[in-house]
């Protein structure tokens, strides 16, 4: 079960489908008063005496929602072992190993009863309240789920309510399943008929047309696509298809999102002798189908990508698939241009900032064996390749492959364990290796690569320390923007090239405070300070996402002196503006880069 629990639930396979039923099959059970999805991991020929189960205790499952399992073998042993090292539900780590919105659960539908309406006319003549308001939506409304309710009246209040509508016995409830939120995506096509015309009456300009048109497609494409590249409407269409000159039907649609990359020329890059060593060991120990660990180490722009590209091209060539682990979404776009240009439509790309739709048919291109590469952030370590051969983590010191939320695991880890399971190789780049890795090469449990230069021999970026403390003591004021780093700004322009400002703080200003009292505005949550965000005129924590709206006066002394302390990503972008009237100016963060697009 897909729920905080560390154990398994045993359940009798109906003989409607008990010859169909396998490991990594989800089936509909009855949990409770609910109807939930559950996984398959295991199988009982008879009851074992010590679980203390009689026959007539084991409840029916209701129904199987797969005709071929969607957990593979291997992922099922992954997650066990995850779920077992992490301490964590193996039913949730199951559930995170598949794309989210494909389970069936069930919701809870409320009603109106006699004893609710004869209540209702008690309150009409007196004082209306929540309660009642609650009653009358759900005389108005019929059979209504308890979600539209709550939405309606709010959550929290919304729920309390109808705990004591339920058990006062004025309103009825009981539980229906409800359909998975994605499904594969269905598409009206036409193609060319097989079958000879029914009449023999000549074709219209129109006609003709939309018959050239799909023959200079191959002889099939989607519905929408005709009618733009003919500049026809839907009439002569269904007229072509009634005489037998074409075919209407429905067609199941992949929603790519890397349909639209403008990829980069493949051109055939020579390696230095570093990187053709790292190489060498890299194909070795992969067409050796026996699992081996590396470290590879090399400094920025030494061609780590370069050696990562050809390693999935020989594992490719051995008949194997390969995945490659990114720290951050930011990222996807980068590598999924190289690779998508290196594959063409062997790539797939799971992150969660994909729509479901997307990342549902992405999913199942893995499964299918249409993807044979792989790339995505944590969650994709669970990806259902076939046959993995080689499994690449990108900056493997970074801590953003930890996962901070039930279930709880660590991607890089966990694709070790994942590698070693399936007799695969799995190399660890960085160029500053966590100290637990380069420990781990320094035993001689990993193979240690080294890429010591860059590529070309181009030297390291020139970095220069200012002194803020100086530069406050020659303005007299507190400067944000350094005249030297100003001045840099203004040359870097000058030569038509592009400059990145880095500052690890979000929002306007870091912290509010009372001049008055000296109180500090914090969450009442976490204590924390809230940061003030200028464009929404509110204070939010970063922690727990907390949202207040911003004093006039001070809530402790009521003084009026509300001091804003600190300078946030929103502010310097304000301040860049201000000095910098004639630059494109963009703010990147999660504030400004929420949403897919």
């Amino acid at each position: 079960m897909p729920l905080p629990l560390r154990r398994t639930f045993t359940y009798a396979a109906p003989t409607g489908f008990r010859s169909a039923i396998a490991a990594g099959s989800r089936v509909l059970v009855p949990f409770g008063k609910r109807n939930l999805t559950g996984y398959v991991v295991g199988f009982h020929d008879a009851l074992d005496p010590e679980l203390g189960l009689k026959e007539e205790d084991i409840k029916d499952a209701i129904e199987l929602l797969d005709e071929t399992p969607l957990i593979t073998p291997e992922i099922l042993a992954l997650t066990q072992w995850a779920a077992d090292y992490y301490a964590a539900s193996w039913g949730e780590m199951l559930k995170a190993s598949l794309p989210a919105g494909i389970n069936k659960a069930s919701e809870r539908i409320l009603s109106i009863n006699e004893a609710g309406r004869e209540e209702l006319l008690q309150m009409a003549a007196g004082r209306m309240n929540t309660r009642a308001d609650i009653l009358h939506f759900l005389s108005e409304s019929g059979e209504t789920p308890q979600k539209t309710i709550e939405k309606e009246f709010g959550e929290t209040r919304a729920r309390r309510y109808i705990r004591g509508l339920l058990a006062s016995g004025a309103v009825d409830a009981y539980f229906r399943s409800s359909s998975a939120k994605v499904k594969a995506k269905q598409q009206k096509a036409v193609r060319l008929g097989v079958s000879p015309p029914v009449d023999g009456k000549p074709l219209s300009d129109v006609q003709s047309r939309i018959l050239e048109t799909i023959a200079l497609a191959g002889g099939e494409m989607l519905f929408v696509d005709l009618l733009a590249r003919a500049d026809c409407g839907a009439s002569p269409i269904n007229t072509l298809a009634k005489r037998g000159d074409l075919e209407v039907f429905t067609t199941e649609v992949f929603r790519d999102p890397l349909a639209d990359l403008q990829l980069p020329e493949n051109a055939d890059l020579a390696l230095n002798q570093d990187q053709a060593d790292a190489l060498s060991q890299i194909e070795t120990a992969v067409n050796a189908s026996e699992y081996k660990g590396l470290l590879l180490h090399g400094v920025t722009g030494s061609g780590k990508t370069e050696v990562y590209i050809r390693a999935m091209r020989a594992c490719l060539l051995a008949g194997r698939s390969a995945l490659m682990l990114v720290p951050e979404i930011a990222l996807t776009p980068i590598f999924s241009r190289r690779l998508r240009s290196a594959f063409a439509d062997q790539v797939a790309i799971l992150h969660s900032n994909l729509s479901p739709g997307e990342r549902f048919d992405q999913w199942r291109r893995i499964r299918r064996g249409d993807a044979r590469v792989a790339i995505g952030t944590r969650s994709a370590v669970f990806a259902p390749l076939q046959d993995p051969g080689l499994f690449i983590v990108d900056e493997e010191h970074d801590t953003s492959y930890r996962q901070h939320e039930s279930p709880f695991y660590n991607a890089r880890d966990t694709a070790v364990m994942r590698a070693n399971l399936a007799n695969a190789v799995i190399v660890l780049g960085s160029a500053t290796p966590s100290l637990e890795t380069f420990q781990n090469a320094r035993w001689d449990k990993y193979t240690y690569l080294r890429l010591p230069n860059r590529i070309g021999d181009r030297p390291l970026a020139k970095a220069e320390l200012i002194d803020m403390r100086e530069v406050f003591r020659q303005a007299g004021k507190d400067i944000v923007i350094s005249p030297q780093l100003s001045d840099t700004i203004k040359e870097t322009h000058s030569r038509g090239e592009q400059s990145i400002v880095l500052l690890n703080r979000r929002g306007f200003s870091q912290f509010v405070l009372c001049r008055s009292c000296g109180a500090r505005l914090a969450c009442k949550d976490c204590d924390i300070t809230l940061t003030y965000h200028r464009r929404d005129q509110k204070l939010i924590c970063h922690y727990c996402d907390f949202h207040a709206p911003v004093p006039n006066k001070c809530p402790f002394c009521e003084g009026e002196f509300i001091y804003f302390v600190g300078h946030g990503t929103e502010q310097l972008e304000a301040m860049l503006r201000k000095q910098f009237p004639d630059l494109n100016i963009a703010r990147v963060d999660r504030d400004t880069m929420s949403h897919k697009g």
